[in-house]
């Protein structure tokens, strides 16, 4: 069958998503920006740490903003290759005032 198998599934709806985690970089903010940086989360084989959560055990979005390294971005970049593109993000707290609370 050309690589294809046969599935069957129910049409039940879960409340979940499959979201990959992220790793704090370091036990403090970041002394220039007050944010906390973060990065990738990976298992010992260099595997993404991925996880299904049910949609209840989510609190709050997280706004990312790249860390840039001294280097050019190229210009063929889109906006939702980001997370590929850069190894570690700062952890918007100024983006909305709960934010600001949760992360200080």
């Amino acid at each position: 069958m050309k690589g294809l198998e046969v599935a069957r599934f129910n049409w039940v709806i879960y409340p979940c998503a499959l979201v990959q985690w992220f790793d704090k970089v370091g036990d403090c903010v970041d002394e220039d920006t007050g944010m906390w940086i973060v990065h990738p989360s990976v298992h010992d084989n260099g595997t993404p740490n991925f996880a299904v959560i049910h949609i209840d055990t989510v609190y709050r979005a997280a706004h990312l903003i790249p860390v840039y390294g001294p280097d050019f971005i190229t210009d063929n970049i889109e906006y939702f290759h980001s997370y590929d593109a850069f190894r570690s993000f700062y952890v918007n707290k100024f983006a909305y005032h709960h934010a600001f609370e949760i992360t200080s």
